[in-house]
């Protein structure tokens, strides 16, 4: 074994050992988490997502589970999808190119493992999601800006990738094609990812597979802003009455050498990422990415497999 597959075996080891340790770090075995269904909105809203989207179809998870209390639910109560799969092949890179950070990668997780897709019928979640999608590598090539220009006005968050982490993974918005809170009724790994329609490995909050600790940068949103962990730099667990209405501050954050003003931060409460693009959003980037993606996967159910899909994933 080469050093780096021996690198990637032992995170993944490291990984699988310390998610109910990093769990209960976060303090959620005690606590409850409100569910985010309607929080939707057509403008900046604290606590919302601001989405392009208004017209959502069914989709998503089909049946509630026991980790629902009410208007709350509970991670520690809620299932994972089975199996524990490395991808040896996946790829990523961020690399400063005069005025822009060009990002290379194929969406498949660094490092870290993902559960089996499609959901088989003989997994226990399977009562909950059926989701019939494959992970498949997506071949992504785009540009962001190395200094991000704050908009006039926030912009729209679409449905598919808002941002990517570190370990080349994206980020999706909070919500599930039904326009509802994606975290609490989806059900995902034990890294908090799942595919769409088109193949594409996502998560749609903090990962416990991504770095965890003060002012940590997890990844970056597509509009060039840093997206920075949970805790600040004294440690403070943040919430959504932190940050502003795209769960967003005006700090200073150093990153590969670069100073921003500003940063994203994930939160345990939805919206747990993004919540709008606080800066300008390249429109190249979004075709790029759309273009790169291609067709949804054509295996299985026609009926099932568009579930996820959505008009970028």
């Amino acid at each position: 074994m080469n050093k780096s597959n021996a690198y990637v075996s032992l995170g993944v080891t490291l990984v699988i050992l310390t998610i109910g340790s990093q769990i209960r770090a976060q303090g959620l075995a005690s606590n409850e988490l409100p569910v985010g269904d309607g929080k939707v909105s057509n403008q900046p809203q604290a606590g919302y997502v601001f989405a392009c989207n208004q017209n959502f179809r069914i989709g998503g998870a089909r049946h509630t589970g026991s980790w629902f209390h009410g208007d709350t639910w509970n991670p520690l109560d809620k299932p994972h999808v089975q199996g524990r799969v490395l991808w040896p092949n996946a790829s990523f890179a961020a690399t400063a190119n005069g005025n822009m950070l060009a990002i290379k990668g194929n969406g498949l997780p660094v490092g870290t493992p993902t559960g089996t897709f499609p959901i088989a019928s003989d997994d226990s979640v399977y009562a909950y999601d059926t989701n019939p999608n494959p992970i498949s590598a997506q071949q992504l090539s785009f540009n962001i800006p190395l200094k991000p220009v704050k908009a006039q006005e926030p912009r729209c968050l679409p449905m598919g990738m808002i941002g990517f982490t570190m370990n080349g993974v994206a980020f999706y918005n909070a919500l599930d094609d039904a326009g509802r809170d994606a975290a609490a009724h989806e059900v995902q790994d034990l890294c908090d990812g799942h595919p769409q329609g088109k193949g594409q490995y996502h998560y749609h909050s903090g990962s416990l597979c991504i770095p965890k600790g003060k002012n940590v940068v997890v990844g970056w949103a597509l509009d060039g802003y840093p997206i920075l962990s949970m805790n600040d730099a004294a440690g403070k667990l943040l919430t959504n009455a932190d940050l502003d209405a795209c769960h967003g501050r005006a700090e200073k954050v150093v990153a590969d050498g670069r100073t921003y003003d500003y940063a994203y931060r994930l939160t345990r409460e939805y919206p747990y990422t993004l919540a709008c693009f606080s800066g300008h959003l390249l429109p190249e980037t979004r075709q790029l990415i759309h273009r790169s993606m291609g067709p949804p996967q054509s295996r299985g159910n026609p009926k099932r497999r568009m579930r996820h899909s959505g008009p970028l994933g």
